[in-house]
C-alpha cells in the first residue's frame, strides 16, 4: 500500500474517532464513509470501518445501522480481497451490493493501491 493511502486512512480514522468523542455523529460517519471506501480492499482495516460504523450506531441510537453493520462486518473480512462494490460508502441504508461513483480526490489514492495489487 502506498504511503499517500496510508496517511489518508490514518487521517479518516483519526478524524472520525475524534468526531465520535466530540458527539458530532454526522462528521464520524462522514470521515467513516470515506475510510470505508479507501479500506475496501483491505480486509482487516475494512472491517475496522464496519465495526466503527456499528459502534457509532449504538452511541447514536441507530439499530437500523447496528443491525446492517454486523453482516457487514463478517463480510469484509471474509470477501474484500475477493469482490466488493467499489465507492460503496458502507453505510446501512445503502444496498451492500451497489458500487458507487468514487469522489475524484479517492480516485487518485485508490488507482495507485490497484496497480499496486495488481502487480503482485
Amino acid at each position: 500500500m502506498k504511503a499517500a493511502l496510508q496517511l489518508a486512512i490514518k487521517q479518516a480514522f483519526q478524524q472520525a474517532r475524534q468526531a465520535i468523542q466530540e458527539q458530532r455523529s454526522t462528521d464520524a460517519f462522514q470521515w467513516l464513509e470515506r475510510a470505508h471506501i479507501l479500506t475496501q480492499r483491505h480486509p482487516v482495516q475494512h472491517a475496522r470501518s464496519h465495526w466503527l460504523m456499528l459502534v457509532l450506531g449504538w452511541q447514536t441510537g441507530d439499530y437500523r445501522e447496528v443491525a446492517g453493520q454486523i453482516p457487514r462486518f463478517f463480510a469484509a473480512l471474509l470477501f474484500s480481497k475477493i469482490w466488493v462494490p467499489v465507492g460503496n460508502t458502507g453505510r446501512s441504508r445503502i444496498s451492500a451490493f451497489k458500487p458507487m461513483p468514487v469522489p475524484k480526490e479517492l480516485q487518485i489514492l485508490l488507482a495507485d493501491d490497484v496497480q499496486t495489487q495488481s502487480s503482485r
